[in-house]
Order: C-alpha cells, then sequence, then structure tokens
C-alpha cells in the first residue's frame, strides 16, 4: 500500500463555453411570454454564466465553529440548516413522549396531476395502508413521489458516488448539492432527510417499472447511501477532498448507521415480472441500514391483473380484496414492531456481534 491514496483522473473535461451555456440556459425560457423580458433574461444569464465559470457551488457560507473538526472550514449555509432539520428530527424521534411516527412511501410516479393522467394502484395501496395505520392510534407522514413528475421545481438530484471514492466523502447529509453554480438547486433530499430520521418506522408501496423500482424511488433510495456510514463532518474533508478522504478512510471508519433501529415493511405489486425481485432488493437494502423486517406479513410481493391488460388494471385490484388486506397487514405488523422496539420488547439477536466487514 503507497503512504497517500490515489485518486484516479481519467474523465474529459465537460466545461461549457459561453455560448452553449447560453443556449442550454435559454432553452428553459421558450415560451413567448418570455420575449417580453428580454433584457432582464439577459442579464439572469450574464449573472448565471459568472456564477458557473467561477464555480460557485455553495456562494453562502459561514466558519464551521468549535464544534467540527477544522473551525475555520468555511461550511455551507444549505447543509447546515440540512444539518440542523435532521438534528431537530433526532430528537423528536427519540421522545417517548410523542406518538409514533410511520413514513408511508407511495413509490410509483403515475399520477393524475399529470402524464399519464391517472391514479396509481400503488398510491391506493399506500392510502389503505395509512388508514389502518392511523386507525391504529399511529401518526402518519404520506410521502408520495409521484410529486417530481408532477410538481414545479420539485427535483431530486442523482447521487454522485462520492462513497465509491472513499466513504467519509459522502457526508450526512449530503453535501453534493444545492451546486448553485451548476443550477443543482432545489434538491427535495433536504427536506426528506428529517422525514426519514424523525420516522420510527418506513413503509414503501411500490409497483414494478421494467424489473426495478420506479426512477422517483430509486433516485430517492441512491441519495439515501449517506444514511449507511455518513460522514456527518464535511470539515474533516475539507469538503470533496478525495485524497483526504481515502486517507480517513484507510486509517479506519466506523461506518455509522444514521437510520439503524427504525422499522420497515415493503408491498411490490406487478403485472407480468418481477415483483419478488424488487421485494429483495428493497428489503436487502434497507436491512443494510440496520432497519428492522416488520416480519413476513410485512414483506409482501404480489401480482395484480396477472398478463391482464393495463387499461383494466384498477378492475383487478377492485377484485383483489385480499392484497389489499395483505397491504392493510403489512401496515399494522409494521405498527406492531415500532411498538416493540419503541417499548424495548424487541431486541436483534445480533446487537452484541462485533461485524468482521465494515462494509
Amino acid at each position: 500500500m503507497t503512504d497517500k491514496p490515489r485518486v484516479v483522473k481519467e474523465m474529459p473535461s465537460v466545461e461549457l463555453d459561453h455560448a452553449e451555456f447560453e443556449r442550454r440556459l435559454r432553452a428553459r425560457f421558450q415560451d413567448p411570454c418570455f420575449e417580453t423580458v428580454e433584457p432582464e433574461l439577459r442579464a439572469v444569464i450574464d449573472a448565471a454564466w459568472r456564477s458557473y465559470s467561477a464555480n460557485h457551488k455553495s456562494p453562502r457560507t459561514r466558519k464551521a465553529g468549535p464544534e467540527f473538526a477544522d473551525p475555520d472550514y468555511d461550511l455551507s449555509i444549505d447543509w447546515l440548516a440540512a444539518r440542523d432539520a435532521i438534528r431537530a428530527a433526532e430528537t423528536q424521534h427519540r421522545d417517548k413522549a410523542l406518538p409514533a411516527k410511520i413514513l408511508v412511501i407511495n413509490g410509483s410516479a403515475r399520477t393524475n396531476q399529470s402524464c399519464p393522467g391517472e391514479t396509481s394502484k400503488s398510491y391506493r395501496l399506500a392510502k389503505l395502508a395509512q388508514t389502518a395505520i392511523e386507525g391504529s392510534g399511529t401518526e402518519v407522514d404520506f410521502l408520495d413521489m409521484s410529486v417530481l413528475v408532477s410538481e414545479y421545481g420539485r427535483v431530486i438530484h442523482p447521487c454522485k458516488s462520492c462513497v465509491s471514492t472513499a466513504q467519509p466523502l459522502c457526508h450526512w447529509p449530503c453535501s453534493c448539492y444545492p451546486n448553485h453554480g451548476l443550477g443543482q438547486t432545489q434538491d427535495w433530499m433536504n427536506e426528506l432527510y428529517p422525514r426519514w430520521v424523525a420516522a420510527h418506522g418506513v413503509m414503501i408501496v411500490t409497483p414494478v417499472n421494467w424489473y426495478h423500482t420506479p426512477s422517483v424511488l430509486k433516485l430517492m433510495i441512491d441519495r439515501l447511501v449517506c444514511a449507511d456510514g455518513g460522514n456527518p463532518d464535511p470539515t474533516r474533508t475539507h469538503g470533496k477532498n478525495a485524497a483526504e478522504a481515502k486517507a480517513i478512510e484507510l486509517e479506519g471508519w466506523d461506518y455509522p448507521k444514521h437510520l439503524a433501529g427504525r422499522a420497515f415493511a415493503v408491498v411490490v405489486h406487478g403485472d407480468v415480472e418481477g415483483a419478488a425481485e424488487v421485494r429483495y432488493a428493497l428489503c436487502d437494502w434497507l436491512e443494510w441500514m440496520g432497519l428492522i423486517s416488520a416480519g413476513p406479513a410485512g414483506e409482501i410481493d404480489r401480482f395484480i391483473g396477472y398478463y391482464e391488460p393495463y387499461a383494466t388494471s384498477h378492475d383487478a385490484l377492485d377484485r383483489d380484496t385480499a392484497v389489499q388486506l395483505e397491504a392493510r397487514n403489512a401496515a399494522l405488523a409494521l405498527v406492531e414492531r415500532v411498538k416493540q422496539i419503541r417499548s424495548g420488547r424487541y431486541e436483534r439477536s445480533d446487537n452484541a456481534l462485533e461485524p468482521p466487514r465494515k462494509k
């Protein structure tokens, strides 16, 4: 092993010249209504070019302060706000005087608010689960991933896989966004991290899209990688210094599991293939992060309208009262597991074991 970890840089530059930058930015303003504000738009384009060319990723910062490894490092105000929201959620999560909360996630992109103009079966099943959970006296935070395709300005930017360079380079919460110079702003994950943290249980209801989860769900899954081993102190790596992160990892990294101890349930439905495979993937992912299964009743994969037309799939769901009941049962199994965990009646059988592999 060399004294200094190697950082490989073989990819060509993707930097744009001024003309191409302007062409891409103007593509956002093709509606004729913008023609009346051309002078103002010109000024915005010029300012955006200055931000891009000077690489203003985090233009608003403050000194980290004594709680960080490098107190003099300039930390992003955006990141600090996200960190503070997570801390508040952690306090709420630990407060036994507050009622239990379950995050119910509709993983489908299909919506009647935009294309394709129809509610998804996942949404309907998730709402059945919500009703069952609330009927037990447990709070529900309903997360509808379809808003990524229907709401203006709602976006989750893709994971940059910093963890694959070195675990400490992946910060908790993610510090890759916003990147103001690249126009990568309004990232929803800074709102979603606290919602996961505050929850005592998580229930995911999703269809199979081409043998995988829908892209809106997968975007969130990828960006939750920082919850598993993520570095809570970006000053240790001075932002995204790959060489520093590699050195820290090789010295020994403890891989903190920031969401461990929460319970989960999963309901996956398909129409021809892939339901079991997607369920396996989701359950394995959640268990890897240290979440606790609600048990066999909380891990469901089913076909709805097997090899039947898509056009009548909601009718198939209406007829399939068994899968409706299974979704409710998965929700209630999750409620019970949450109660067991919060009361101390449930204890993982591997709690006292030291894992031989840290990743």
